[in-house]
């Protein structure tokens, strides 16, 4: 498996940007008759935390997930990082030419490399 931090361009300052979730989402109920306590706390899914950015980069994120998508997913890893992920380098490999072809230097991967725990 492979993983790389998808960057792109910052559509304000055009400086190199990523998005991570910085706080889950915090969802709760409002009643007419009666006080709720209850809320459930969920960060977002890879692609939801993507589509969500529309209009932060200078590429379309709607484009940029559906190129992924293709040989790969995308996944917040650590409840923080979105990441790309795929089963060998050579997907990795594509994703990236596939981001070069479509938007050229405003939206591209860095590797991860792999730590040996010991």
């Amino acid at each position: 498996m492979e993983r790389a931090m998808l960057w792109f361009k910052c559509a304000a300052m055009h400086d190199p940007v990523r998005p991570i979730v910085k706080q889950a989402a915090v969802i709760g109920w409002e009643a007419k008759q009666r006080q709720i306590d209850l809320v459930l706390e969920r960060s977002f899914k890879g692609e939801e935390l993507l589509r969500r950015m529309k209009g932060w980069f200078t590429v379309d994120v709607n484009q940029a997930s559906d190129i992924i998508q293709q040989h790969g997913k995308l996944k917040v890893l650590d409840d923080v990082d979105l990441v790309v992920e795929t089963r060998d380098a050579d997907q990795m490999a594509a994703i990236s030419q596939k981001l070069s072809e479509a938007f050229g230097e405003e939206a591209w991967l860095e590797s991860i490399t792999k730590k040996r725990l010991t």
